[in-house]
C-alpha cells in the first residue's frame, strides 16, 4: 500500500480514519475505544485496490466487503468488548479512499 499511495497519504488515511471513528464512536456510544482496529479494516478494504486501474470495482473489494464487514455485523449483536462499529467504520472509510479520485495513486512501472 505504501508504495501505491505513498507514506504521506498512508499516515493522513490512518489519522482521519482514527479521528472519524473515535468522533462517532463519542457521538452514539458512551464507551470508549482501545486499539488501532479501525486503521486495520481501512487497510484490509484499500488493500483491495491495490491493482485497478480505471475506475473499475474490483471484485476483491466486493468479496472482501462481504466477507469481513458482513463478518463485523453479524458480530455486532454479540455481547461481547469487540468494537465492531470501529471495524465497520474503519472499513467504509477505507472504501470511500479506495474509490476517492482525490488520494493520488502512484503508477507503478
Amino acid at each position: 500500500m505504501e508504495e501505491k499511495y505513498g507514506s504521506k497519504a498512508i499516515l493522513l488515511m490512518m489519522v482521519f480514519t482514527a479521528f472519524f471513528t473515535a468522533i462517532l464512536n463519542n457521538l452514539f456510544f458512551s464507551t470508549g475505544i482501545i486499539g488501532a482496529s479501525g486503521i486495520v479494516f481501512m487497510m484490509i478494504i484499500l488493500v483491495s485496490f491495490a491493482n485497478t486501474k480505471g475506475n473499475d470495482i474490483p471484485l476483491t473489494f466486493i468479496l472482501v466487503l462481504v466477507l469481513y464487514l458482513g463478518k463485523e455485523v453479524f458480530n455486532a449483536f454479540e455481547a461481547d468488548t469487540t468494537s465492531q462499529f470501529a471495524h465497520i467504520l474503519g472499513g467504509l472509510v477505507g472504501a470511500v479512499f479506495g474509490f476517492s479520485p482525490f488520494i493520488r495513486k502512484r503508477t507503478l512501472s
